[in-house]
């Protein structure tokens, strides 16, 4: 008999206990009195004002990686001209830089030295003419 009694016993305080947790349960589920719900009003307003600065706060980025974009293109596009304009200098200069000054005048020297040989077969009149030595 006493273990029926101290069953029984168990079983009701197990069931008193459940019962009082539900009852705490319950009564937090209670409509929020007035300052939480001005709370609450205040903290959604003070979401909507952080979402609308995120929001600008992400187009002036934008607008500033364009800016940096943009003189970065700028920069690069004069770099570009800037070495298109040396490149055709250095091939205009290119055929005085295949002979060196030496091999310059020696190719002048040998220019003049075929002009002067065709004058004087020129000048000669054109026929040959028999010359012995005198003895």
């Amino acid at each position: 008999m006493r273990l029926r009694q101290l069953c029984l016993l168990a079983v009701l305080t197990i069931g008193a206990t459940a019962h009082a947790e539900e009852a705490s349960n319950t009564g937090a589920a209670a409509p929020l009195p007035s300052s939480a719900d001005a709370q609450v009003t205040e903290l959604q307003q003070r979401l909507k004002d952080s979402e609308r600065q995120r929001e600008e706060l992400s187009k002036q980025l934008q607008r500033a990686d364009a800016t940096r974009e943009s003189a970065q293109l700028s920069r690069l596009r004069q770099e570009n001209q800037r070495l298109a304009q040396q490149l055709k200098e250095t091939q205009g200069g290119a055929l005085t830089r295949w002979l060196t000054e030496q091999q310059q005048w020696f190719v002048t020297g040998g220019a003049v030295a075929l002009i002067a040989l065709l004058c004087g077969i020129f000048a000669s009149g054109g026929h040959r003419r028999r010359r012995q030595w005198l003895n």
